[in-house]
């Protein structure tokens, strides 16, 4: 098998944070930053399995005689490719124990658990899927998605690794050109769903909402009705493309902190606080029915513009729940001052992230000049697209500089792991702008099959 890439984008919330808690509907898209897995098939004689992440210092090697097939590949505890899979077998989980106790032993605590996530995933996925005869390979991921920042990137890693499993078991069909839409969307369906086993592994009771973005891309409409319930999930094929700033406060947040804030005010002043959560549901909706309804244009400036005040306001509402905090204040006050979009926080807030909507006024020196005011304060900015490609093949992995025919150069290992973030998606990547994009990269689609970069 020749060596082949995958890739899925990260995800913000664009509406309706917190008040999704109570069972309110909100909104999440995906971006074009995007995670990469390089899959390696070694030769006969090696019969091991390496998992290389060198973004969060990570590289170890099983061997696979080793690992704990008996109890995996029991009749009770094997699982077809085709089964939903809604929760983790305990015993699956111990029996993997030994095979993770030994990774980065020298770490620190929260490397090791880092570390320790990312091997459990993989090696639930690669042990539910596989079976003893599976060839000796090499996983490199990269990913230019920050990592806890609340932008997906795990559920984007376990997207990457359950696509690239199940094609090398040669079970999913595509991406090619003229697939009917019904097998195209089959085939994210089943890459979606061992993508939320592996988030399970991460963190335990996932939503099942970033995993699902990550692998249909474009946005999704959710709601959750009961608490023990994973949430109801409707994709959005008519999201359109739209340019986004993505700023990093590189303030450390926690989701519980600031989910207990909102509790904590609902229970102190229920009649101020339940229209604020009202108010947040009837932004979503209204972005939702704009978005769904016939005719609707993405490229129309009116309709960019309503996006972009129901951001604004439902930033406003999130900041008056307490949510906010003063770096996401600080990055909204500046960009306002330049006039080139609409700014919300984006996820649980109290630091993490802050998104913007850009407007047409949003011309290379303003943006320009806006970037070197971000960094000179202190925060990381990104120049995304919002509501792209979900996930995505290389195969073979050779880049085209024209016709596929033409043949290509096979990508370097070396120079996939040297390379910096900004340097994996130029050199390797999807691409985030138009001239960017690497020939070769296909990619599922909700609608009407594959969109294949020309």
């Amino acid at each position: 098998m020749p060596a082949f890439m995958t890739s899925a984008p990260g995800k913000v919330i664009v509406y309706g944070e917190h008040a999704v808690v109570y069972g309110k509907p909100a909104m999440a898209a995906a971006i074009s930053l995007r995670s990469y897995l390089l899959v390696t098939t070694l030769s006969k004689s090696h019969r091991t399995i390496t998992l290389r992440f060198p973004d969060v210092d990570l590289e170890h090697t099983w061997n696979i005689d080793d690992l704990p097939w008996s109890i995996f590949s029991q009749p009770s505890k094997k699982k077809h490719y085709y089964e939903l899979v809604d929760r983790l077998d305990p015993e699956l989980v111990e029996a993997m124990q030994p095979q993770l106790s030994t990774l980065s032993p020298s770490g620190t605590v929260e490397d090791r658990k880092v570390h320790q996530h990312a091997a459990s995933a993989f090696l639930y996925l690669f042990l539910s899927l596989g079976s003893q005869d599976f060839p000796g390979c090499v996983y490199t991921l990269r990913s230019t998605i920050p990592i806890g920042a609340g932008l997906g990137s795990s559920a984007s890693i376990c997207v990457c690794l359950s696509s690239a499993i199940l094609l090398q078991l040669r079970i999913l069909s595509g991406p090619y050109p003229d697939q009917p839409r019904e097998e195209a969307e089959l085939q994210i369906e089943r890459i979606n769903r061992w993508a939320f086993v592996g988030e399970m592994c991460i963190h335990g009771n996932p939503s099942g909402v970033d995993n699902t973005v990550a692998s249909g891309g474009k946005a999704v409409f959710f709601k959750r009705g009961d608490q023990n319930r994973p949430p109801t999930v409707t994709p959005l094929r008519n999201f359109p493309e739209l340019p986004l700033l993505l700023v990093n406060t590189r303030q450390s947040r926690s989701t519980s902190t600031e989910v207990a804030k909102v509790a904590a005010m609902k229970r102190a002043y229920p009649a101020v606080t339940e229209p604020i959560l009202e108010a947040i549901s009837k932004i979503t909706e209204s972005a939702h029915e704009l978005i769904s309804s016939p005719g609707f244009d993405g490229n129309d400036g009116g309709s960019v513009k309503t996006l972009g005040d129901l951001m604004k306001i439902n930033h406003g509402l999130l900041a008056a729940l307490g949510v906010s905090h003063p770096k996401l204040e600080r990055i909204r006050d500046i960009v306002d001052s330049v006039g080139v979009g609409w700014t919300k926080l984006t996820g649980a807030g109290g630091g993490g992230c802050a998104i913007t909507l850009l407007s047409s006024k949003a011309s290379p020196s303003i943006l320009k000049s806006l970037e070197e005011q971000l960094c000179d304060e202190g925060f990381e900015k990104y120049e995304t697209k919002l509501g792209g490609d979900g996930v995505g093949v290389l195969w073979p992995a050779v880049l085209h500089e024209g016709s596929e025919d033409e043949g290509g150069a096979v990508i370097d290992e070396a120079q996939f792991v040297g390379a910096d973030a900004r340097g994996v998606e130029r050199a390797f990547g999807v691409g985030i702008s138009a001239d960017e994009k690497q020939d070769g990269w296909k990619f599922w689609s909700n609608v009407g099959g594959p969109q294949v970069n020309s």
